[in-house]
């Protein structure tokens, strides 16, 4: 669990926080080439670029000595952000049905409604474990392929397939440690005393 002094700076701009505030930015910028000119390549490309620089910024974090609170949470909400925007944009072109769109982000509101558990222990966020950085990868893999499986053709046929896979193993992993957290949070509620508030 993370705790409210867990040793990382205040510091701001940093270039692990400034690469995350630029993934932040990207998320319209893909909304928008996905629903209005269906540049897909276009849209494919800042996928890419977002996965990358997601790569980067923990990678240079840790690298030069840069973890702060502020990438700690800019991270996390830049993977939730651009998986809502591709589930969004991909539901509202039909490549992936509704039901999908909406089970992803309501994973998301459960986590959510933990943290005024944690609070009441001195935490403020759940830690980030691998169960949850694979499901993540898993879906940032499988929606760049459904959205270039949108065509006809070899290449649309294998990355439909594919993509799929991805998505299926992504969504259960997601849900896995979505209620792996909860699991976290009651044993952590059933251990700890509340902290007290002056």
């Amino acid at each position: 669990m993370s705790a409210r002094t867990d040793g990382r700076s205040d510091r701001v701009f940093t270039i692990p926080n400034l690469l995350s505030m630029a993934r932040l930015l990207g998320v319209p910028v893909f909304l928008w080439l996905v629903l209005v000119p269906e540049a897909d390549v276009l849209a494919l490309t800042v996928l890419v670029v977002s996965g990358f620089t997601d790569y980067l910024d923990g990678y240079l974090a840790r690298r030069l000595g840069q973890t702060s609170k502020l990438g700690a949470i800019l991270d996390p909400v830049a993977d939730r952000l651009y998986i809502l925007a591709v589930v969004v944009g991909l539901a509202l072109r039909e490549i992936i049905p509704w039901w999908l769109a909406i089970l992803l982000p309501l994973r998301d509101v459960l986590l959510f409604g933990l943290v005024p558990f944690l609070r009441t222990r001195g935490y403020s966020s759940l830690p980030v474990h691998f169960l949850g950085k694979a499901a993540t990868a898993g879906l940032l893999y499988a929606f760049p392929l459904l959205l270039l499986g949108d065509d006809t053709g070899t290449v649309a046929d294998l990355a439909k397939v594919f993509g799929w896979a991805f998505a299926i193993w992504g969504v259960a992993l997601y849900w896995w440690a979505g209620l792996l957290y909860v699991w976290q949070v009651r044993r952590l509620m059933r251990s700890m005393p509340p902290v007290r508030r002056d």
